[in-house]
């Protein structure tokens, strides 16, 4: 049996329970894979398939947990701690707000099939008020659905999956090394996209002081409020004057913003 195999086989349920809680918590590792050799091994009849899934829930149950209180009693503070680690932080929560407005708490059935919305979904329900007993009628069956459709996938596919990872074996670090420096060259590629992006609003962006001073001095400034209908509900406070308008629909109303002065478009 391949090597991987054999070491997940000498402590399964731990490091099955270790990984996805790490996981889940927002550490980089990846949890995919051990579900999927956790199948293969219940398919094997080295482990229980219901032990399995059920250490695999309680891990995200209590990751989801964490995220979710952290969410309620601090709110923006951990959204904007979460983003901070994301490839991707100025639209981050913006695709997890369209999906969590779209689906409410249902997405939290299926949201975490979605790579980087899942530790979001569950810190935005927290966010924005979400009773616990609903979130977890939600997120108890979603991590069971996720946890499950990997392991079941493990399962069916378990002999082709220890055939294949022991073909991996045998062709040594060359295959790991090839994909690990494509993960690094990705992420290198996305990490420049931010820099650059960071660079280019850079210069267009005003503090909340001197904005304060512009409108103290009675300089013409039309302020917009593109914030998020969720944020909006849970702090519907705005700058005086501001025009509300949601991003989704710059296209449609661009027509009611001023062209005859400075326009300032704040978010958060």
């Amino acid at each position: 049996m391949a090597a991987p195999v054999q070491f997940l086989l000498h402590h399964p349920y731990a490091i099955l329970f270790g990984i996805v809680l790490a996981e889940q918590l927002g550490v980089p590792l990846p949890s995919v894979p051990v579900l999927l050799a956790a199948g293969a091994l219940a398919g094997l009849g080295r482990i229980g398939a219901s032990s399995a899934l059920g250490l695999a829930v309680l891990a995200t149950l209590i990751a989801d947990l964490a995220w979710f209180e952290a969410g309620r009693r601090r709110g923006n503070k951990v959204l904007r701690f979460v983003c901070k680690v994301s490839l991707e932080p100025d639209s981050c929560v913006r695709r997890t707000e369209d999906v969590f407005s779209r689906y409410g708490p249902r997405s939290l059935l299926f949201v975490k099939f979605v790579p980087g919305l899942g530790l979001m979904a569950v810190t935005l329900a927290g966010a924005f008020g979400l009773k616990r007993r609903r979130f977890l009628l939600y997120d108890l069956p979603g991590a069971a659905v996720w946890a499950g459709a990997y392991l079941a996938l493990g399962y069916v596919f378990s002999a082709q999956l220890e055939r294949a990872i022991e073909s991996v074996r045998r062709l040594g670090f060359t295959v790991v090394g090839l994909v690990a420096g494509l993960i690094a060259l990705w992420l290198m590629w996305k990490y420049f996209q931010r820099e650059r992006f960071i660079r280019e609003i850079s210069m267009d962006r005003i503090s909340p002081g001197e904005l304060q001073r512009k409108l103290a001095a009675g300089e013409p400034i039309a302020i917009v409020d593109l914030r998020h209908r969720l944020d909006f509900d849970a702090d519907p406070r705005t700058l005086p004057g501001a025009l509300r308008l949601d991003a989704a629909e710059l296209e449609q109303r661009h027509q009611e913003i001023p062209r005859d002065r400075d326009v300032v478009l704040y978010c958060t």
